[in-house]
This record gives C-alpha cells, sequence and structure tokens, in this order.
C-alpha cells in the first residue's frame, strides 16, 4: 500500500463538529477499502490566502493515509461531490510523519508562552519614564 497526506478545507459555514463528521465519513471510506488512517489533524478554522467560492475561511484537516490507490480515488471522488468541500490536495509520500504537524505544534508553543507569568519588575533597576 502507498502513503499519503492529504488535506481538506471544508466551508466556514459548516460547525467544527460537520468538519470532524467529515474526516469521519473519509476515515471510513478509507479502511472500507483496505486502507489505515495513521493520523488526523483537525486545524479549526482559518483565514484562506484569497477567497475560494466566496468563502474567506475555511475548516482545516491534515490526515496521514496508509492505503491502496484505488481507496484513495474513492475517497477524492467522494469529496468533489461533496457541496462542503472546498478544496482537497493528496501528496503520495516515501514515509508518513506522525508528529505534530507544524501547525498544531507552533499552536501548543503559543499557548505554553501565554500560560508563562509575565516576568516582575526588577528591583534593581528604577523605571525610567522619558518624557517628550
Amino acid at each position: 500500500m502507498a502513503l499519503y497526506e492529504h488535506v481538506v478545507i471544508a466551508r466556514q459555514d459548516i460547525s467544527p463538529q460537520q468538519a470532524e463528521a467529515l474526516n469521519e465519513e473519509m476515515k471510513a471510506i478509507i479502511e472500507g477499502l483496505g486502507g489505515h488512517i495513521a493520523k488526523i489533524e483537525y486545524w479549526g478554522l482559518r483565514n484562506l490566502t484569497y477567497r475560494i467560492k466566496k468563502n474567506r475561511k475555511g475548516h482545516y484537516s491534515l490526515l496521514a493515509i496508509d492505503a491502496p490507490s484505488d481507496a484513495v480515488k474513492e475517497m477524492e471522488r467522494q469529496l468533489s461531490i461533496n457541496e462542503d468541500v472546498l478544496r482537497y490536495m493528496t501528496i503520495r509520500m516515501e514515509e508518513l510523519d506522525l508528529e505534530l504537524s507544524p501547525v498544531l505544534a507552533r499552536r501548543d508553543r503559543d499557548r505554553e508562552r501565554s500560560d508563562r507569568p509575565e516576568r516582575p519588575d526588577r528591583p534593581d533597576r528604577p523605571r525610567e519614564d522619558f518624557a517628550a
């Protein structure tokens, strides 16, 4: 079986639960045709670089797939019929990267930074106010 990374952008009008349900539909198609989903990441509602079908935002998802090509073709056929899907792209890979994607890794890193308490003022340095 071949290895693929698959990214889907769904319309902004659907809820996050519907976007997750779309991921589950893709998983059912792949597994029904003898494949395996190694990883599913929901990236959330993100801004698009340019409008697609009058949408400024979209629900992004990334799937790491180990499946025969027929299963991937059937999944793409189903996505092309689905009105909630704006775009999708499947890329064949030499090996699957099962670590956290850079999109989610950056989001987690930003959360860690915001959770840290701010550094208190240093008592050994006087604060100087500069007047113009």
